[in-house]
């Protein structure tokens, strides 16, 4: 048996007796000599990679996506008798320090003094403003309100530390009740909690469900120094109403690391709002035990056992 393994990310899985791979160029079409694989390794694959991959891999039996959302794989094409596999659980701590970072940079405004760096400029009006009784609850997460909707395995890893810097962390999920130490309200719940959110994390998965989740209704109802995180995927978030929200001053800023098109357009509005950070889907940037579950599923795919981690539907 053949396993195609990407150059874009160095992996080393025990291989069971009889497994032979074979690493593979991520950005260009397999080899002719190699569509024979019945396993086939992704990660950071282009889309016009992964669909020529859909079509030439005649004998692919599993597809192993190493990133956490499988949208890409799901989109290629392939076909309904492979097994696709996602990398679910790989970047919980990686997302989770950038999501840190992404919100304590919009708390601290980093992205204002780094500006200010820029233009040579002693900012004295920031020790100013973080001192003025009127912003007391601005500058720090100290007693901060956090709202994190998509309270899974990165949010579980996320909350102990904002609650480590004295923030107050609720969820938001399909079902209520504690997670992790950390209370968890359903989304009926989600809008009561609003109107006193001062940082409110996405972390939605992509679906028809959660597609413009973050929307209007949802920033109409954030007080206006609330910042907006997204670190989930681009689709769950209508940009066009963030715009508008920022434009009119009904929120204080947002940091972003997903978008609905990706590279975002050099014609997007968002790059010019000066309360807003963009990083550029660098959240996850490598999958951590990517070698352990290669080598589990590996086993369990020659044993004809479950895999983990299988994309249902």
């Amino acid at each position: 048996m053949k396993i195609l393994l990407p150059d874009s990310v160095l992996l080393d899985p025990r291989l069971p007796e009889g497994v032979t791979a074979v690493r593979y160029a991520h950005t260009r079409p397999i080899p002719d000599e190699h569509t024979d694989a019945e396993v086939l390794v992704v990660w950071n694959n282009p889309g016009d990679q992964l669909r020529d991959a859909a079509q030439r891999l005649k004998q692919v039996r599993w597809v192993q996506t190493l990133a956490a959302g499988p949208d890409a794989v799901l989109a290629a094409g392939f076909g309904p008798d492979v097994v696709i596999t996602s990398g679910r659980g790989l970047h919980d701590d990686t997302v989770a320090e950038h999501t840190l970072a992404l919100t304590l940079a919009a708390v601290r405004h980093l992205h204002l003094l780094l500006r200010a760096q820029a233009a040579h400029h002693w900012a004295d009006e920031m020790r100013e403003l973080q001192a003025a009784p009127a912003t007391q609850g601005f500058y720090t997460l100290r007693d901060a309100n956090v709202v994190i909707w998509g309270f899974g395995s990165i949010a579980a890893v996320l909350a102990p530390h904002l609650e480590a810097l004295g923030a107050k962390v609720t969820g938001v999920a399909r079902s209520a009740g504690q997670r992790h130490g950390f209370e968890v309200v359903t989304e009926a719940e989600f809008p009561a909690l609003l109107p006193r959110t001062d940082v409110l994390i996405g972390i939605l998965p992509a679906s028809d469900e959660t597609t413009h989740a973050l929307n209007a209704d949802v920033f109409d109802l954030l007080p206006e120094h609330a910042w907006v995180v997204n670190v989930g995927r681009g689709v769950t978030l209508d940009e066009d109403a963030l715009l508008d929200a920022l434009e009119d001053g009904a929120i204080g800023g947002a940091a972003l690391d997903v978008f609905e098109t990706e590279p975002l357009p050099e014609s997007s509005g968002l790059w010019n709002e000066p309360n807003v950070i963009i990083t550029p889907h660098v959240a996850g940037g490598r999958p951590v035990g990517a070698d352990a579950l290669l080598s589990e599923n590996l086993v369990a795919f020659r044993e004809g056992r479950s895999l983990r981690n299988v994309v249902e539907g």
